[in-house]
């Protein structure tokens, strides 16, 4: 309801203005929408600006950019520039031209606000940028450098935006300098260029323009035309990123991390990466995260390390979708799901991480990820590429593949090729090559060269390696028989938990080689081995305590490691389970299919 005072206002559109502008200084925002609806329905332009703003800011009425699209464009055809200006700016941020249908609309029923930032309609924002800048608008000019400078080809004209840019600067507005300054730094390739460009943007910040600080902050940080000054980036940066510009946050927090051009500050540093991170910067995020996951100057905290690269992974950010899938490798802070590690790993192979592609390769070579999960991902490619590309790394993870048949056909030739060429810096490559060599796959059997290769890759303490080099002087392959240095061999790879050498060591105290023979030393090795499920191990633990070979018999867990034996299939053990006489023993238990 309209008061005395305002009702008589309300008579003439002018006065209805006018009181309108009162109502608004004292911030009786509804009152004051109320006449400038008056106004504006009367056909009054200032009032159609006034009320369109009204609807953009929320001031007076529910907050609609569609009415105040509206208002605007009713204004800016009867010639208001600043309506035209604002007009302009709305179509570059996503209005829609309306059809002769919508006249009353610059957005159809099916366009909403949000998809507006995708939707630039530069065409449109042109016509009203060019009405203004003709009015002689130092905004309409500057809005029509920018239509000129960023638009579309067909609309792209750099020269005509400089000449408007250079004319909106003249009138000393500030998007004016920022426009121009960014035109002429791009042609700068002299430092007077460079030094013209700082000026525009030194102007443009004596209104604070945020981007210009950005801009000044990468030139100075960057030492671009002029001499590196980090402290003044910094300052720059931070007046940036005061007012959200969320590169300029990532920057900030950077180099508060750092130390660069200040004292280091991980806290603060932190809270601006965060900030930029939140905002949207995959490259911020992936910072944070490292943060955490490196700790520090901050304790580490793998469950935020995790949280922000799925952020930045999520984002594109390919190295942090292979640090999370490590984390999901490991089970640092999140729960191991070596499929969930699968995932992120090829994601970022998928993006040109060779690391990553290599990772998954391993993972699914040691049979830790379903082949389902990883099927139709062309990883043998990616270390084809790799190996292609001279990364020996690429070049060994390939060879596998072929010496495997993991995503192509398998091809023991193709594969000594590659892993002979990786052999020259990969350990693993070294002991790969050494086995082709050692049982003729490819190639033809050397033992001897097969010993030097092996040999190699054992000095670097791969347990694989130093297990077959132990074998081969086991036997003498490519190297003179050595009973004790074999053993002396099997006591180191058994030290990091190897069955494997564990039951040699078992079979070597046992008796017929060339070191004493000592029961009581093999059965402690065949138990250890038995333990982790070895089951030719369990069998000869069984044996030994059937027999009594180095202590009293033991008949009942004799059956029990006889039995397991037999479940893993070694059929030796039924022999000995039907030798074992014990009456008041439950019968060992049949094989599927007896």
């Amino acid at each position: 309801m309209l008061n005395a005072i305002d009702k008589l206002a309300a008579l003439s559109p002018r006065r209805a203005f006018k009181r309108a502008g009162e109502l608004a200084g004292e911030q009786q925002w509804q009152r004051a929408a109320r006449l400038y609806s008056i106004a504006a329905e009367a056909g009054l332009a200032e009032a159609q600006f006034a009320l369109g703003e009204a609807y953009m800011a929320g001031r007076g009425l529910s907050q609609n950019p569609r009415e105040a699209a509206r208002w605007f464009q009713r204004a800016a055809e009867a010639g208001h520039v600043e309506s035209q200006c604002r007009l302009a700016g709305m179509f570059i941020h996503g209005l829609k031209a309306p059809s002769p249908d919508q006249a009353a609309s610059l957005f159809g029923d099916h366009v909403q606000p949000s998809e507006t930032a995708n939707a630039a309609d530069f065409a449109s924002a042109l016509i009203w940028a060019r009405r203004a800048a003709e009015a002689g608008s130092a905004d309409g000019e500057a809005l029509l450098g920018y239509i000129l400078s960023n638009g579309p080809d067909d609309i792209r004209d750099l020269a005509a935006a400089e000449l408007y840019y250079r004319r909106s600067a003249a009138q000393n507005w500030p998007q004016g300098h920022l426009g121009l300054g960014m035109i002429l730094m791009r042609q700068a390739d002299t430092a007077e260029k460079t030094v013209a460009a700082m000026r525009e943007f030194e102007e443009a910040v004596k209104a604070d323009l945020p981007t210009a600080h950005y801009l000044l902050g990468v030139i100075h940080e960057q030492a671009v035309g002029v001499l590196p000054d980090p402290a003044r980036a910094l300052t720059h940066y931070r007046k940036a990123a005061i007012h959200g510009i969320r590169n300029a946050q990532a920057k900030l927090g950077a180099m508060l991390l750092a130390g660069h051009g200040c004292a280091p500050d991980p806290i603060e540093g932190e809270s601006w990466l965060r900030r930029a991170a939140i905002a949207g910067d995959p490259e911020a995020a992936a910072l944070v995260a490292d943060l955490y996951a490196r700790g520090g100057a901050l304790p580490p905290n793998y469950a935020e390390a995790a949280l922000w690269f799925r952020v930045a992974a999520e984002a594109g950010h390919r190295v942090a979708a292979r640090a999370l899938g490590m984390l999901y490798l490991t089970g640092a802070g999140v729960a191991r799901d070596p499929e969930e590690a699968a995932r992120w790993l090829a994601r970022a192979a998928q993006q040109g991480d060779i690391v990553a592609g290599a990772d998954l390769g391993n993972l699914m070579l040691r049979g830790e990820v379903r082949q389902s999960s990883v099927d139709g991902l062309p990883i043998h490619e990616w270390f084809e590429k790799a190996a292609e590309s001279g990364d020996l790394i690429g070049a060994f993870n390939y060879g596998v593949c072929l010496a495997e048949g993991v995503g192509v056909k398998r091809d023991d030739a193709r594969a000594a090729i590659w892993l002979r060429r990786a052999a020259e810096g990969v350990v693993n490559a070294q002991y790969w090559y050494g086995r082709l060599l050692f049982e003729g796959r490819g190639i033809p059997a050397d033992p001897v060269e097969a010993h030097r290769w092996i040999a190699r890759a054992a000095e670097t303490g791969m347990v694989e390696a130093l297990a077959l080099l132990a074998e081969m002087k086991l036997h003498g392959h490519g190297c003179p028989r050595d009973h004790a240095g074999a053993r002396d061999m099997f006591l180191r790879v058994a030290a990091s938990g190897h069955a494997g050498a564990m039951f040699a060591l078992g079979a070597l105290y046992g008796g017929g080689h060339d070191i004493p023979t000592d029961r009581i030393e093999a059965q402690a090795w065949f138990a250890k081995a038995a333990a982790l499920n070895h089951p030719v191990a369990q069998l000869m633990l069984g044996r030994y305590l059937r027999k009594g070979l180095a202590g009293p018999p033991d008949p009942v867990q004799a059956a029990r490691w006889l039995n397991r034996a037999l479940a893993q299939g070694v059929d030796e053990a039924r022999i000995d389970l039907a030798e074992l006489a014990l009456p008041d023993a439950p019968q060992p238990r049949q094989a599927a299919g007896d």
